[in-house]
């Protein structure tokens, strides 16, 4: 994958400008410092943030003013309450509907702290800030700064005096951490029986608020830190209750952003059974707006299995786009197909399991193949397509707007997530050999001849390389969980599930040495051609063509299923460690190094790994 620059083309850079820099350009766009005038005890009804009687805006240049009543940060997108003595800053988002509280932003403590005093910290017609000291009933005094921007949908939030992490108050049954090199991890309330667990340090937080009608985004410039969230009530009442995103060590940019994506539909959750494997389920859900939607499916095991739906085009034909909005012109021959059927290493030949069809309603068909789906399913918007209106966001706008180009980039490793591409498949290489040879034109077109061959050799090694660079992973996986049972035995359990787990790719690697055989066979085979049948046009020319081919895919094939087999494992390594940590907490510093390792594994995957399906 090309650098985002390169990537998106001069269309989305112009849509990235808008999106940046004019937000809502149909009207002016603005930040307000408002005092309500009295102090209210108890959050605002919706249609008194609508209405505004009363309130007074604090105007440009009087950073001294001193708040009579609550204290209010609004731009078109978003309303801040911050109440004397209240929990926090609540947050309302301005959706059809009217405003909506859908969180509260405080310093993370271990007891309540409650909001003692409010200052005007900058004040601008595009941007403002308002100083929160917040104090805990033992004397404890901690700051935080919300600052709120034109047009934007997020606030951006930075530590001060005594605090060390942002609690953001928004009670879910799921949160989501998405990945972008494996699957997500999903975190689903009612299958975490204890009431604190923590999270993989990562930059990025969801919580999947109401009922489809509001994600509430974290975003964290730092990730020195795991994340704690707080669990409370039983069955389906059962809900994470908040998240504590740490800010980050002294002397770095301690800033956590808070975005929150509201909208009818734009989360959606559907519970399958294993007896739904290969059947097709229209949605009571349409997209609210065009845009890169994501499933994140539940497996009998309790782990996730990420998929972007497709979208179907009026001639029945299926459309996939890869990062970034772009159309995945590498795979758009298979994907072309009426049927909606697919061929991936490892699961072979399946049905597309999610797309929104011609009539714009979301479909899913759970895999037939590979583990059964069961639970629930979840969609959200992961990134923008040429269609996303303007005012529309997903979740990469969001990364862009908060973070920057540059840093968004880097954290999402756009390049170690760019599908490396050497030579010809060894299958392809048969179809063009074969052709030259049976029609007679091996002599003519000596040239083609021999550049197939230089291809299927260097895609061959490719591949090998991959396969090679996993077995070392492994091996070395293992020494390192060995010497983590001697220093951390109170984690036995957790160790051997991973070893368990590591010890498949040296199984798959035995299972497939015959088929695969050497680097060495595969250059004996294209030697062979070449010193053999290169000039030669006699009789059976296409007939030892063939056998030569027919060996070397042989050794393609069994690659390309040993390949896809490695990184499978990887990935359910990588996730499993992030769910573990939810669960015991004494495993976090071995698991987040099993995810380092991992996601320097995952990085520029060959094609026939199927790194995105």
């Amino acid at each position: 994958m090309a650098s985002l620059v390169t990537r998106v083309g001069a269309l989305a850079l112009a849509v990235s400008f808008l999106l940046v820099y004019a937000p809502h350009r149909a009207q002016a766009a603005s930040v307000s410092v408002l005092d309500t005038g009295a102090a209210s005890a108890d959050p605002l009804a919706p249609n008194i943030v609508s209405e505004r009687k009363g309130w007074a805006a604090v105007p440009e240049g009087e950073a001294a003013h001193k708040f009579k009543g609550d204290a209010v940060l609004s731009n078109e997108r978003l309303t801040i309450v911050l109440r004397p003595n209240g929990p926090g800053a609540e947050v309302y988002a301005h959706g059809p509907k009217g405003p909506s509280l859908r969180a509260v932003l405080a310093p993370a403590s271990d007891a309540a702290a409650r909001i003692a005093s409010v200052a005007v910290g900058k004040i601008a017609a595009d941007a403002a800030g308002l100083d929160a000291t917040f104090q805990t009933p033992d004397g404890k005094t901690l700051a935080v700064r919300f600052e709120l921007t034109a047009g934007q949908v997020f606030v951006k939030t930075e530590a001060g005096a005594g605090t060390a992490a942002l609690r953001v108050r928004a009670p879910s049954r799921f949160v989501v951490l998405p990945d972008f090199f494996a699957d997500d991890i999903v975190v689903d309330a009612r299958d975490i029986a204890v009431d604190k667990a923590e999270l993989p340090s990562e930059n990025f937080l969801l919580h999947l608020v109401g009922d489809g009608e509001a994600i509430v985004f974290a975003v964290a410039t730092a990730r020195d830190e795991d994340v704690p969230i707080v669990l409370a009530d039983q069955g389906d009442r059962r809900a994470i209750q908040h998240s504590d995103i740490p800010f980050g060590k002294e002397g770095k940019d301690r800033s956590v952003y808070v975005a929150v994506l509201e909208e009818p539909g734009i989360w959606h959750t559907k519970s399958v059974v294993k007896e739904d494997a290969d059947k097709t389920i229209e949605l009571d859900w349409k997209p609210p707006f065009p845009a890169h939607w994501r499933v994140d499916w539940r497996t009998e095991e309790g782990l996730t299995d990420t998929w972007e739906m497709l979208v179907q085009k009026p001639d029945g034909t299926f459309a996939r786009l890869d990062w970034f909005g772009q159309p995945d012109k590498e795979g758009t021959p298979d994907w072309q197909r009426p049927d909606g059927t697919r061929w991936t290493t490892v699961l072979g030949g399946f049905k597309v399991p999610c797309w929104i069809d011609k009539d714009g309603r979301g479909v899913l068909r759970p895999l037939k193949r590979g583990a059964p789906f069961k639970g629930p399913a979840i969609i959200y918007p992961v990134d923008r397509v040429q269609e996303t209106p303007l005012d529309r966001l997903a979740l990469v706008d969001i990364m862009r707007r908060t973070l920057g180009q540059g840093p968004c980039e880097y954290i999402l490793d756009v390049e170690g997530q760019k599908k490396v591409a050497r030579g010809a498949a060894t299958c392809a290489t048969r179809g063009k050999l074969d052709g030259l040879y049976s029609r007679k034109e091996q002599k003519a077109k000596r040239a083609e001849v021999e550049k197939a061959l230089d291809d299927v050799l260097a895609f061959v090694r490719l591949v090998r390389d991959r396969i090679e660079g996993y077995v070392l992973f492994g091996r070395l996986m293992l020494a390192y969980l060995d010497e983590q049972k001697k220093a951390h035995p109170e984690t036995e359990g957790f160790l051997a599930k991973m070893e368990t787990l590591t010890r498949r790719i040296d199984s798959a690697y035995e299972r497939r040495k015959v088929g695969i055989r050497s680097q060495e066979d595969a250059t004996k085979l294209v030697v062979e051609f070449r010193v053999t049948l290169v000039d030669y046009e006699g009789d059976d020319a296409l007939a030892r063509c063939k056998k030569i081919t027919g060996g070397l895919v042989g050794v393609g094939g069994s690659q390309d299923e040993l390949v896809g087999e490695c990184r499978v494992v990887v990935k359910l390594l990588r996730q499993q460690a992030g769910l573990a940590m939810a669960t015991d907490p004494k495993v976090a510093p071995v698991a987040r190094e099993i995810r380092r390792r991992t996601q320097q594994m995952l990085r520029g995957p060959a094609a026939y790994e199927a790194p995105r399906h």
